[in-house]
C-alpha cells in the first residue's frame, strides 16, 4: 500500500483543485459554489520521486450529523483513521476563519502528522492570511496556489519527512488488463452502477463494500462525483478471491431537467465512468419500474459498446414481483432491440439478496464482452448464414460477401469483406449481427460490425 495522505478543509478553500493538481488530471469536479465534493475520491500522485495515495473529502461543516452535511462531516472525520499525514488547507486570501480554527483544534487532537496548506497564496493577497494561520498552531503554513500549480516543491518538503521513506519503499503495482492464457481477462472488474437519482446505488455499493464508505440518504442527487472503489469479491461457490473497481455515478435524469451547472458536470462525468466501465450495471427502482429515462440511460451504454446488465433494486418492498420483472423483461426487449436478453436481476441494497449474482453475472458477462472466435469457425459459421439467406441482388447484380474477419474484442469487432456493400440493406446488417450473437456465444453485448469492400490490386496501377 502506498502512504495515504487526506486534504481536509473547510468549503470552497480549493480543497480539489489541490488534488486535480497533485494527481495531474480534473478527476474531481470543481466549481465556484461551496460543498461540491460530498463523497471521498482517491488518486495516485508521483511528486519528485515520491509516490502516494491522495484523499479528496467533502469540506467540513459544523452541522448536526442527522443532516446532509453533518454526514458530509462524519465522512471526513472517518478518513482520516488510516492515513498517514494531512494535508489542512485553508485559504490565504479569505483569511482564518472559526470553522478553520475548530477544524484545526480537531487535527491537533488526532495523531496523524498534520501539513498545513495555505491555498490561494499567488500574489499579495494572501500575505496577510498566511500571518493569521501561524495561530493554528500547526506549524510553518506551506502557501501554494493549487490553480496555477505554485508551491508543489515547497510541499513536496514538507511531505517528505513524514511520507519520504514509506513512499520509495512501497513501489505501486501497475494495473495490467490483459488475458490470461485461456483468453479469460485478467486485472479487476471495472463495474460502474448507473440510473436515476435514488435508485439506490450508493447504497448499494456500500451492501457490497459492507461499510457506509459512500453518502447516502433520502436526499436524490447526493452523489456528484464518479467514485471508483478497489473491492475484493468472494465467489461464494468456489471460494475464490476477485478483484472489482467499483463505480459510483450521479443520477442521471432527463436532459431538459438538468438545468444547474453542478449537475451538468455531474452527469458528464458519469457518462465518462460509463465509457471507463467494462460491465455497466443499470440499476431501477422496483417501486417505480422502467421508465423512458432507464431506456435511454442504457442505450448510452450500448452505444459506448460496454457490457449492460440491469439490476432492479428495492426488491424486498417490490408490489406484485413476478408481474414487475416479466414486465421490464418485455419492455427491455422492446425498447433494445439491439440487444436482447439482457441479463436481470432482483437485487435489495438493503437485504443483500441477489448481490452475489449480480458481481457473478458481471464477470460472465465480461467474459463474452472479451470472447475471440476463432476465423476457422468465424467464417463457417459465415458460409452457413450465407447459404441459409443469401444477400439480395438489387437490380439483378449480385452483392457478393466473401469472408468475415473478428477485428477486436471488448466490445466484439467484425469486418466483413466483399463487393458492392454500399447496396447490402440494413435489414441483413442486423441479420448478420443477431446471428453473431445467437450462434457465436454474444449473447446479450453489444457487437459491431463493419464492411468492407475488397480492393481489386489490378484496378489502377500504382
Amino acid at each position: 500500500m502506498l502512504p495515504r495522505v487526506i486534504i481536509i478543509g473547510r468549503p470552497n478553500v480549493g480543497k480539489s483543485t489541490l488534488f486535480n493538481r497533485l494527481v495531474g488530471k480534473k478527476l474531481a469536479l470543481v466549481d465556484d459554489q461551496p460543498g461540491v465534493t460530498r463523497d471521498r475520491r482517491f488518486g495516485d500522485v508521483t511528486l519528485a520521486g515520491m509516490r502516494f495515495t491522495i484523499v479528496d473529502t467533502a469540506g467540513w461543516e459544523d452541522e448536526d450529523p442527522s443532516t446532509l452535511p453533518g454526514r458530509m462531516r462524519m465522512q471526513t472525520e472517518v478518513s482520516i483513521a488510516d492515513a498517514d499525514a494531512v494535508l489542512f488547507v485553508v485559504d490565504a486570501r479569505a483569511g482564518l476563519t472559526p470553522l478553520d480554527s475548530e477544524i484545526g483544534n480537531w487535527l491537533r487532537g488526532s495523531s496523524v502528522p498534520v501539513v498545513l496548506v495555505a491555498n490561494k497564496a499567488e500574489g499579495r493577497s494572501g500575505e496577510a492570511g498566511i500571518l493569521e494561520v501561524y495561530s493554528l498552531g500547526l506549524g510553518d503554513p506551506v502557501p501554494v496556489s493549487a490553480e496555477h500549480g505554485e508551491g508543489t516543491a515547497d510541499l513536496f518538503e514538507a511531505l517528505w519527512p513524514i511520507i519520504g521513506e514509506k513512499s520509495e519503499a512501497d513501489e505501486a503495482e501497475a494495473e495490467e488488463d490483459g488475458e490470461d492464457e485461456d483468453g479469460v481477462p485478467t486485472g479487476p472488474l471495472k463495474l460502474a452502477i448507473v440510473g436515476r437519482p435514488n435508485a439506490g446505488k450508493s447504497t448499494l455499493i456500500n451492501r457490497l463494500l459492507d461499510e457506509d464508505r459512500l453518502l447516502t440518504g433520502p436526499e436524490a442527487g447526493i452523489t456528484r462525483d464518479s467514485i471508483a472503489i478497489d473491492w475484493e469479491w468472494t465467489d461464494p461457490e468456489s471460494g475464490e478471491m476477485r478483484e472489482v473497481r467499483l463505480i459510483d455515478t450521479a443520477g442521471m435524469r432527463k436532459k431538459r431537467n438538468v438545468v444547474e451547472k453542478l449537475e451538468k458536470l455531474s452527469v458528464a462525468d458519469a457518462r465518462r465512468a460509463v465509457d471507463f466501465a467494462e460491465v455497466v450495471v443499470l440499476l431501477l427502482d422496483a417501486t417505480q419500474g422502467l421508465e423512458h429515462q432507464d431506456l435511454k440511460i442504457a442505450s448510452l451504454a450500448i452505444e459506448e459498446g460496454r457490457a449492460l446488465m440491469i439490476a432492479i433494486n428495492k426488491w424486498d418492498v417490490a408490489a406484485e414481483p413476478s408481474k414487475l420483472y416479466n414486465g421490464i423483461k418485455f419492455a427491455l426487449d422492446e425498447g433494445l432491440a439491439q440487444v436482447r436478453g439482457l441479463p436481470v436481476i432482483a437485487v435489495s441494497a438493503k437485504t443483500g439478496k441477489g448481490l452475489d449474482q449480480m458481481i457473478a453475472a458481471a464477470f460472465k458477462l465480461r467474459e463474452t464482452w472479451s470472447r475471440r472466435v476463432s476465423t476457422s469457425a468465424l467464417n463457417r459459421w459465415f458460409d452457413a448464414a450465407l447459404e441459409a439467406n443469401p444477400p439480395p441482388a438489387p437490380g439483378g447484380r449480385r452483392i457478393k460477401l466473401r469472408y468475415i474477419t473478428q477485428a477486436g474484442t471488448r466490445p466484439p469487432r467484425f469486418v466483413v469483406f466483399g463487393t458492392r456493400l454500399d447496396q447490402l440493406p440494413t435489414s441483413y446488417e442486423r441479420y448478420l449481427v443477431n446471428g453473431i450473437r445467437r450462434e457465436l456465444g454474444f449473447d446479450a453485448v453489444p457487437v459491431r460490425v463493419v464492411l468492407k469492400s475488397s480492393r481489386n490490386p489490378f484496378a489502377e496501377g500504382d
